[in-house]
């Protein structure tokens, strides 16, 4: 019992306090920190000074609830550490606690500016919404809108990203696409390039991203399409932004494809008179369909997806998959609010529209090619335009001739697309022979040229398409028909060529063996 209590007995040191004793008593369950603050307070030192104990002869006596007892004939003494390691160790403290309050502030500021700023375009998209095409409010809120986001990037703001490329296993799940006003740069087009946009020999390849949004923003205000279908301007541009970021960057099947074909299906419709011709739906279906045909284009084609038993054939049991999948990426962007072109259409007309624009991607299957091209030339002779049937099938028909239509393009605007299909073509004829499936000859690296890969394809399938079109419209001849032909003879003079240097190569091996022996 002795021993037990004992261990519950307060300690007493006693300390030299200039030249006087000072008694301190300390309970043995005292933390050092606590025994420290106490032994500041006795010494008349302030508190969360460093301090450190020395007995008479000079030796340092640790700082803890077992420290040693002395007696008032050996007093310990409290000597504070010095000054200037404190003040250095308090300067590094106080930057330290400077630079956390700074951040601390700029991140609240921050905060502050991203709910005013999108507090502030919320409202001016309402007005936008509100006041729909009258221009002078349009404008005046597009200034806005431009300022406060001049403000916001020199404030280090930034823009919310979106990315919205389909993906298989989120099935239920909807894309967030941006909810601020899409920020690409506007491009104003000149007159020269307004006129140059409505014909086939219109050079693609001189043209940004941002630039070719501008451009299919600018055909559907010329086609009447926005005015027509009460389109909301900036819901326009949010969807053609959602559908560059869903073409992914393959060497053909890409953004710039998409612009191609829809920019020949706009001069198509110039060249042929289609406004007369056609219903404005009629035309919103072309262009939506020509934009949205190739959407999330893996670049290995259908052939590729069925022997290789891919998701997208499993899904589509083997039916056009790729197409299926772009139909099916294209409404799911048209199914978010932000991005819906047609939310002001009556449900049974954008019932009707969704179906023909799905027939018409679903048409760009070549496999397709043979039965829609034989089905147009049995109505092409007596052509009645007040005939849905007869409209249907021209509509397959002119998405079909757009989609393969870079031959039609002047030859310096031509030949570099068929190296971007080239070098698609090799990609999967290798992934192919690497994972033991069929490999097609025109896409084999060790058996294609440029030359035998184009004949065929202009003689046989583009030619006799776009010469079947012509009987209904004469004027596509010069434009359109007659730079296949130029394309047909170039590339069967390139083969003559390479036939030529061929057969020059195995006379020289031949007559190097005949030497050899001799």
């Amino acid at each position: 019992m002795g021993s037990g209590s004992s261990s519950y007995a307060p300690r007493t040191i006693y300390l030299d306090v200039d030249g006087k004793v000072q008694k301190v008593v300390f309970s043995r369950h005292c933390s050092p920190c606590d025994i420290k603050e106490l032994l500041c307070s006795s010494s008349n030192i302030p508190r969360n000074t460093a301090i450190m104990v020395v007995d008479p002869e000079g030796a340092m006596v640790s700082i803890d609830p077992t420290m040693p007892t002395n007696s008032p004939n050996s007093l310990y003494k409290v000597i504070p550490q010095s000054t200037g390691q404190l003040g250095e160790k308090e300067d590094v403290l106080q930057n330290v606690l400077s630079q956390v309050a700074e951040q601390f502030s700029r991140a609240f500021q921050i905060t502050e500016l991203k709910t005013e700023v999108t507090n502030k375009l919320a409202m001016l998209e309402r007005r936008v919404e509100l006041e729909g095409l009258k221009v002078v409010e349009i404008e005046k809120c597009k200034n806005d809108l431009r300022k406060l986001r001049d403000e916001m990037t020199s404030r280090g703001g930034s823009r919310v990203n979106c990315q919205c490329k389909y993906n298989f296993t989120d099935d239920g799940k909807k894309v967030t696409p941006r909810r601020d006003v899409p920020t690409y740069p506007k491009y104003t087009l000149s007159e020269e390039t307004i006129e140059a946009l409505k014909k086939p020999t219109f050079d693609v390849w001189h043209w940004e991203h941002n630039e070719m949004l501008s451009c299919l923003e600018y055909m559907y205000h010329d086609l009447g399409l926005v005015r027509e279908f009460n389109m909301n301007p900036i819901t326009l541009k949010r969807w053609l932004l959602a559908i560059q970021e869903n073409y992914r960057n393959n060497p053909f099947h890409n953004f710039r494809h998409c612009f191609c074909v829809s920019q020949m299906m706009y001069g198509v419709i110039h060249l042929c008179n289609l406004l007369d011709k056609l219903t404005c739906t009629d035309m919103v279906i072309l262009m939506t369909a020509a934009v949205c045909h190739d959407l999330d284009h893996p670049g290995y084609n259908n052939t590729y997806q069925i022997n290789a038993r891919t998701e997208l054939a499993v899904r589509y049991n083997d039916i056009s998959p790729l197409e299926n999948h772009h139909c099916a990426v294209a409404f799911q962007i048209l199914s978010l609010p932000e991005c819906n072109i047609f939310a002001n259409v009556d449900p049974e007309a954008f019932k009707q529209i969704r179906q023909a624009i799905i027939t018409l991607i679903l048409a760009t299957d070549m496999a397709k090619h043979g039965e829609i091209l034989e089905s147009f030339k049995q109505n092409v002779d007596n052509f009645d335009f007040t005939n849905a049937e007869h409209v249907a099938c021209l509509r397959m028909v002119l998405i079909k001739c757009c989609d393969i239509s870079n031959e039609v393009r002047p030859t310096e605007v031509a030949e570099p697309w068929v190296d971007c299909l080239l070098e698609e073509y090799f990609m999967q004829s290798d992934r192919e022979k690497s994972e033991g499936l069929p490999v097609a000859p025109f896409m084999d690296r060790d058996k294609v040229t440029k030359p035998t890969a184009q004949i065929g394809f202009i003689k046989f399938v583009l030619i006799p398409m776009f010469e079947t079109v012509m009987r209904l419209f004469p004027q596509i001849e010069e434009l359109m028909v007659q730079p296949l032909r130029d394309s047909r003879d170039h590339y069967e003079e390139l083969k003559q060529l390479e036939d030529a240097m061929t057969e020059g190569s195995s006379f020289m091996i031949k007559f190097r063996k005949k030497l050899e022996k001799t």
